[in-house]
């Protein structure tokens, strides 16, 4: 049996709709006999509207609270994926980076993964389970969360994230 990763970005999970388009995908996947793992975005444009509510409260808002609020989206989708995956018969378990293993360093907004312990996502895949991950998030050295996925931006300058293999560097 292999292992397959699939990462979904935002406008693959922009609604309802796309997240049951995404779901029934996995849950073929993992149906052909894949263990499937899945890395997944905040829905549409969240992460830019969360970036702009911050820059509406804050013209320079501190790294670890911009931080916390962008891990938002991700959270939102990952839980959201988790249930349409669920309503198609298949057990999946949401994870943000910090409970799925991804050590980063302390660079709030641009953090680089330096670990992974990967402990919870094999146990789910041993139990048969679809491990979802949330993109954008991770733990550092001391406990607190991290956002790694995307340059860091107070105001909306029309750039779009690279691609997660270039933000990853794994």
């Amino acid at each position: 049996m292999s292992m397959i990763v699939q990462k979904y970005g935002g406008s693959s999970v922009a609604d309802a709709a796309s997240v049951k388009r995404v779901a029934r995908r996995i849950v073929d996947t993992k149906k052909a006999g894949h263990d499937v793992v899945v890395v997944v975005s905040a829905m549409g444009d969240t992460t830019d509207e969360l970036l702009d509510l911050a820059n509406q409260v804050s013209p320079l808002p501190p790294g670890r609270e911009l931080d916390m609020l962008l891990t938002a989206g991700e959270r939102i989708s990952m839980a959201v994926l988790a249930m349409a995956i669920h309503d198609l018969g298949a057990e999946a378990r949401s994870y943000t980076g910090s409970q799925a293993g991804l050590i980063t360093d302390s660079a709030h907004g641009a953090a680089r993964i330096i670990d992974v312990t990967p402990g919870r996502i094999t146990q789910a895949i041993e139990a048969g389970a679809i491990p979802i991950v949330a993109g954008f998030s991770g733990c550092g050295a001391r406990f607190q969360g991290h956002h790694h996925a995307r340059s860091r931006r107070i105001r909306h300058d029309g750039c779009r994230a690279r691609s997660c293999v270039e933000r990853r560097r794994l």
